[in-house]
């Protein structure tokens, strides 16, 4: 099995692709051991040294580390993948621990912008979560009140240096092109 690694903006975060799928579904971010009870696959990278987030996307793996040296961590990352793949274990076990954090947390807006809400998702789902994703992350739609739309950053883009200038510069100003009402992107 060949894992190749990618880079993302991030410096904390790389990216570990299998070569298969590894998620079917939305993608989960696991941000503790703790959270991570319901994937094996997360439960694995966690024991490893130095692991602060595991991102599952679907042909994807984005692992972000604290301030320790990638080359002292990424061949335990390999390894712990690559162990994962060949035993056959599930990415997310039947009767691991549900995941409870921002996924679950209610979308909010008002009845009458249901309308422009649906808008702002499809843009967020056909132009943005794509190339989001390119970069080992995830950004999903929270709420949207009074001109502002809030959204979640995932994986990569959690904590990144460049996550402000993309939704400043990028994703609030292809929202408010095509979304008349749109006035401001914050992060939640």
């Amino acid at each position: 099995m060949f894992i190749q690694t990618e880079a993302t903006p991030n410096p904390a975060t790389l990216k570990f692709l299998p070569g298969r799928d590894v998620l079917t579904g939305e993608p989960r971010d696991f941000r503790s051991p703790e959270a991570a009870a319901a994937s094996p696959l997360a439960t694995g990278l966690f024991a490893i040294s130095g692991v602060t987030g595991v991102f599952l996307g679907s042909d994807f793996i984005s692992v972000t580390k604290d301030d320790t040296n990638w080359a002292h961590i990424k061949p335990a990352i390999l390894g712990v993948i690559m162990d994962h793949f060949l035993s056959g274990k599930p990415v997310i076990a039947e009767t691991g621990a549900a995941q409870v954090d921002f996924d679950e947390i209610e979308e909010f807006y008002e009845d009458d912008d249901k309308e422009m809400v649906e808008v702002i998702k499809e843009l967020l789902a056909t132009r943005v979560r794509p190339a989001v994703a390119m970069d080992g992350g995830d950004i999903i739609f929270k709420g949207f009140k009074e001109g502002t739309v809030f959204l979640h950053m995932q994986g990569a883009c959690s904590g990144c240096p460049s996550s402000t200038a993309t939704l400043k510069s990028g994703i609030e100003n292809l929202l408010r092109h095509f979304v008349p009402g749109v006035e401001s992107v914050q992060q939640v």
